[in-house]
């Protein structure tokens, strides 16, 4: 943007430096905010339409120059089309886990939840989860009931709760069994009334014996990870490797946490640990 499509909308509409500079925030919040795409059409199409109001404001002389900041960028482009994904949460809550996405725009931050409610047992889905997400949170399911005395949680908790997960979103279909270790720390939550950290974003896939079997996308949801500000992130410990395709200073801000099960991924995402 900086040092290509700037310029060029700035030489098509007949602007020079004195008359119009773009901030860096500015950009970014043309970039997150009113474009959502894997190229950079869209986001040359904005910068055109801030250079062009720009350029009939001069030539009105309403102005001489203009400073495109944040604000400005809302006053002349409307209210935003986006909304600011993957924003950690305020405080640590009971039910509440972060985990990262791979979508075909990039990586992205999921909240999943999770609450229970007396009932017989019944576990609902929700979110337009795909055949293999819901085969994931299944399978989470029953990790934690196989393991339920471990985690301090009665045996008999599936006869008399019913579990409602659900990733919000609900419009966007969601698939792949990267969420399974989220669902499991989540549900572990839900029935423990542990928090979970907010600070903490995961991804992995759970077998019925808690192993975290590797998942792909990793540069990608590494980098939705660093956005929202996470600083610690639970990876496979088969991922090591994917960690080189990622520039050396987002790996000097993340606490990359690579595990093999999820007693190890419980440990490092709930507040304190569950007694038996």
């Amino acid at each position: 943007a900086k040092r290509f499509l700037v310029p060029k909308q700035m030489e098509s509409n007949g602007l020079n430096a004195k008359q119009i500079q773009f901030i860096d925030e500015a950009l970014l919040e043309i970039i997150r905010r009113y474009t959502r795409e894997s190229g950079v059409r869209n986001l040359e199409r904005e910068i055109a339409n801030v250079c062009r109001k720009t350029a009939k404001r001069i030539v009105t002389a309403e102005l001489k120059n203009s400073t495109i900041t944040v604000e400005e960028v809302e006053k002349l482009l409307g209210r935003p089309k986006f909304r600011l994904q993957g924003i950690s949460e305020e405080n640590n809550q009971v039910g509440l886990t972060t985990g990262l996405a791979w979508t075909e725009i990039g990586g992205e931050v999921l909240q999943t939840e999770a609450t229970l409610m007396e009932g017989k047992g019944q576990l609902t889905l929700t979110g337009k989860l795909g055949e293999v997400m819901q085969e994931s949170a299944r399978a989470a399911m029953s990790f934690v009931r196989s393991r339920a005395a471990d985690f301090g949680i009665g045996r008999e908790f599936h006869r008399k709760m019913d579990l409602h997960i659900h990733i919000p979103e609900g419009a966007i279909p969601k698939d792949g069994p990267s969420a399974g270790i989220t669902m499991a720390t989540t549900i572990v939550s839900a029935l423990t009334k542990i928090p979970v950290r907010k600070d903490v974003a995961m991804t992995g896939e759970i077998t019925l014996r808690g192993k975290v079997l590797p998942i792909g996308g990793v540069k990608e949801k590494l980098l939705a990870a660093h956005r929202a500000g996470i600083k610690n992130v639970i990876l496979p410990k088969e991922n090591e490797k994917d960690l080189q395709d990622l520039p050396q200073d987002i790996l000097d801000v993340l606490n990359v946490n690579l595990v093999e099960t999820m007693d190890e991924v419980i440990q490092i995402a709930l507040e304190r640990q569950p007694v038996p």
